[in-house]
């Protein structure tokens, strides 16, 4: 490993990658500690404490903390995130959409010309959103009531969406510079960074509590041992496929002769990836967020009560959610019938099934199957804070690193980067990070 890690260095072009990725993440780190014009800070920490636990709370983890600060990234890269999923979504509805997805690289472009376009789109309302939100915004000390705008009014509305709308872009730009010029998928790093920000001070906070010995060394000793346990299952349920053996009939072309070989479809286990968890937290937040705008209602407050982040019902239909929203971004993002056809077209054939329609039936149905014990597992992993906050009476910054959205998308994020290093390394005859040179669940070529 130590060996892999001075290669990385001997080969020009992988540091000068590398490096510039790191400047590329400080500078959006910077970034996210500039204040937007107009915003008095101490009055808005106070306002922003009582709202972590809502929808603000999440779109804030993935602004890594700008949100929270009113930065000038606080919308940090959703607004980007938000359109690609619906031009993804489009492209199962809108035949436009789906040609553009099978145009290979030339509708690969206008597809993300279209997502730069509904990204600024988006950015524009929730822009104007946040600026109204802030102007409503009020911090109680001593009892006077303190707004968190010094002058609101048009100008600041004005300012505050330039000021957001030119972040989020520029964010964008961003990660755009790391996927071309960098290591790894610049959006997706951008998002890590700004949910590993919170590790240090969760560490500090623990050391702490070991110091003053409100927690013993057996107990973290414990939680050290069950997060390397439960980052190792995220690692298979993120790497497991179901290979389906595939076969290619000969054709004779001219003097050539094409086909012939066996291949085989891998169907990963987790096929949906983060999303699912990512649309039921922000369902399971909505409740919160209502009733953050109706504080004296109490058929709101009581049933808040069943969505707070600490009741047993939360957990429950937030698992429930979870198993239903990957068979339904799973079918989105894999069409069985198209990948039978393009098989069909080739003359590829799954050994014992008929080509065609059979093909496409036999493909769902394994599919289908393998996504029940996936989804099951990102279900309890998504729970995996709650039980962790209940048996070791942990705060949920602490918890939240032991399974959910934080987790899966660091463990997703490291191995994407961490195979393309390996890549770097195997294609200039250096040893990858993995015994043989290559990851676990790739074959060699």
């Amino acid at each position: 490993m130590i060996e892999s890690f001075r290669s990385i260095f001997k080969i020009p072009e992988l540091r000068k990658r590398i490096t510039f990725t790191i400047l590329i993440l400080i500078v959006y780190r910077i970034g996210g500690h500039i204040p937007t014009p107009g915003i008095d800070s101490q009055a808005l920490a106070s306002a922003m404490s009582n709202l972590q636990n809502t929808l603000f709370g999440l779109y804030d983890m993935f602004a890594g903390g700008a949100f929270a600060k009113a930065t000038i990234f606080a919308l940090g890269i959703m607004p980007y995130i938000s359109a690609a999923i619906i031009i993804q979504l489009l492209g199962a509805v809108f035949p436009y959409f789906q040609r553009l997805q099978k145009e290979g690289e030339e509708g690969q472009k206008k597809i993300t010309q279209l997502t730069r376009y509904g990204t600024v789109g988006i950015s524009l309302l929730q822009a104007y959103g946040v600026s109204i939100f802030l102007q409503n915004m009020t911090a109680g000390t001593g009892g006077v009531s303190q707004s968190v705008v010094i002058n609101p009014g048009i100008g600041f509305q004005l300012l505050t969406v330039i000021t957001l709308v030119s972040g989020t872009i520029f964010v964008m730009w961003l990660g755009e510079q790391i996927s071309e010029r960098g290591i790894g998928n610049g959006i997706s790093l951008i998002i890590t960074i700004g949910i590993l920000v919170r590790l240090p001070n969760v560490i500090i906070s623990e050391a702490r509590l070991i110091q003053d010995g409100v927690r013993g060394i057996f107990t973290e000793a414990v939680l050290i041992t069950l997060m390397v346990v439960v980052v190792a299952a995220l690692v298979m349920l993120t790497q497991g496929t179901r290979k389906l053996p595939v076969q290619y009939a000969k054709r004779v072309v001219g003097r050539k002769v094409y086909g012939g070989q066996s291949t085989h479809i891998p169907l990963r286990i987790n096929t949906a990836g983060v999303m699912p968890i990512i649309f039921a937290q922000a369902i399971m937040f909505v409740p919160q967020t209502i009733a953050t705008f109706f504080g004296g209602n109490t058929v709101m407050q009581g049933v808040l009560r069943y969505f707070d982040i600490q009741h047993p019902v939360y957990w429950i239909v937030f698992g429930t959610m979870i198993v239903f929203f990957t068979y339904f971004y799973t079918a989105i993002a894999f069409n069985p019938v198209e990948v039978a056809d393009n098989m069909k077209r080739h003359g590829g054939f799954i050994p014992g099934i008929r080509p065609g329609k059979r093909t496409a039936e036999f493909i769902d149905r394994i599919l289908t199957r393998i996504t029940l014990p996936g989804s099951i597992f990102l279900a309890v992993v998504a729970v995996m804070p709650y039980l962790i906050m209940n048996v070791f009476n942990v705060d949920y910054s602490l918890a939240s690193f032991f399974g959910g959205t934080s987790l899966l998308i660091i463990v997703g994020v490291s191995l994407d980067t961490l195979q393309q290093v390996e890549s770097h390394l195997i294609m200039r005859h250096y040893d990858g990070f993995m015994r043989g040179g290559r990851i676990r669940g790739r074959r060699r070529m």
